[in-house]
């Protein structure tokens, strides 16, 4: 079963079941609007019927915050009815393009067709710059290239796979598919940075003023995997 639930004023989530929890973003711009992660192919018609139905402009692009195949699985059918851009971050391309073997993977993935995506526009220091209405952030751990995008005006961060979620609180990012916990833990200040109110995870329910969460996620993660406290607290 797929839904579709409106999360802000600009944003909606588009949830699917597949063993886990999948979800993706819709978020309305100016100029139309901008598809966040791209979730697997069986959820291609039900992402192209909302934008139709939502009647607040064509898409204009597609965001990914990684690469993994869970995230990228609709882009191809999606490409073949609307021809728009593809964006990840440039230290995550290659790895889903299946040039270098992503952290902990026995195989290399061609998860979307080389050449296909673009890099992520940056500043002169290498920030990465606000596309549409979201302000992209560089947060490795799950992935070397894994990206959340904040939506300042509403208050939403859009955080893919940096956590999970459980009974509404901040939960770890799944060990087995995480390819450093340490600099995953590290990249979670983010929520500190930005103190989001709404916080949307692909598997997992979403999370209210995480922040608030945030110090005891740290103690527990660290403990959990024997990671020093320097890591987070420098």
């Amino acid at each position: 079963m797929i839904r579709v639930e409106q999360i802000s004023a600009n944003i909606w989530c588009i949830k699917a079941w597949l063993l886990i929890p999948l979800r993706v973003w819709i978020v309305r711009e100016e100029d139309g609007v901008t598809l966040i992660d791209a979730g697997m192919p069986f959820m291609t018609k039900r992402i192209l019927t909302f934008i139709k139905q939502l009647n607040a402009g064509p898409l204009k692009r597609i965001l990914l915050t990684h690469g993994h195949s869970d995230h990228v699985g609709a882009v191809k059918k999606i490409l073949e009815a609307e021809s728009v851009p593809v964006y990840a971050h440039r230290i995550e391309i290659p790895y889903m393009e299946g040039k270098e073997l992503y952290p902990r993977r026995k195989k290399l993935e061609v998860n979307v067709q080389p050449g296909l995506a673009q890099p992520l526009p940056e500043d002169a220091e290498g920030n990465v710059a606000p596309i549409g209405g979201l302000q992209p952030y560089l947060t490795p751990g799950h992935s070397p290239g894994h990206v959340v995008y904040y939506h300042e005006q509403d208050g939403v961060l859009l955080a893919g796979d940096l956590f999970t979620s459980k009974q509404g609180r901040l939960h770890r990012p799944m060990p087995m598919f995480t390819a450093d916990m340490a600099q995953a833990l590290k990249s979670s200040l983010i929520v500190r940075q930005l103190r989001p109110r709404h916080l949307e995870v692909c598997h997992g329910k979403p999370i209210e003023n995480p922040a608030e969460q945030l110090e005891d996620y740290l103690k527990e993660v660290s403990t959990s995997f024997s990671i020093p406290t320097s890591v987070w607290r420098s």
